[in-house]
């Protein structure tokens, strides 16, 4: 669990770093500029470690220069903010694949009760383009404030919420067929 939140830290550093320092100093330049460098950075880092760097490093690193260039343009932060729910809508595309969670669940889950795992992806789909449409709407909004807490709080709260709700249903679904197998 400790690797996801690590895994879930670099991902999103650079938003991290331009959030921090666009409070404090209320500079979309210096954020922007500051955020660009730090994805550069940690890709550098990376490769010079020999780490092998997988499709989202490189479409995360494309999306703060993208968003990071057009926020230094514009003189607009709200660009750099889109970033996770341009990660949520992606995420929620790649979700709308059928069957796309059997692999992720126990095989007794797989076994079991195959069309609740296919249906709970599309609901996992269903969820990840809630959260980048109110991500956007936060953006939107312009307040910083609202925004990081959505980010940070809602969107993860709501996932560890679905996790559990699913979790629940997929073991009392399975307990329920295996009773009912055995009768």
């Amino acid at each position: 669990m400790r690797d996801v939140f690590v895994r879930l830290g670099t991902d999103f550093l650079s938003t991290i770093v331009f959030l921090v320092i666009y409070l404090a100093t209320d500079s979309v330049a210096l954020a922007t500029s500051v955020a660009i460098a730090g994805a550069i950075g940690q890709v550098t880092y990376s490769r010079i470690k020999g780490d092998p760097l997988d499709v989202m490093t490189w479409a995360s690193l494309a999306l703060v220069i993208m968003l990071g260039g057009a926020a230094l343009l514009t003189h607009d932060p709200r660009f750099v903010l889109a970033k996770p729910a341009i990660i949520h809508f992606a995420l929620g595309a790649i979700m709308l694949k059928r069957g796309w969670m059997l692999r992720y669940v126990p095989p007794i889950a797989a076994e079991t009760i195959p069309d609740y795992v296919t249906a709970a992806g599309f609901a996992w789909a269903a969820l990840m383009f809630g959260l980048g449409a109110g991500t956007i709407a936060m953006a939107v909004t312009g307040d910083l404030k609202l925004w990081s807490i959505y980010v940070s709080v809602v969107t993860v709260g709501a996932k560890i919420l679905a996790f559990v709700v699913q979790y629940v249903m997929f073991r009392t679904l399975i307990r329920s067929r295996v009773r009912a197998a055995r009768a």
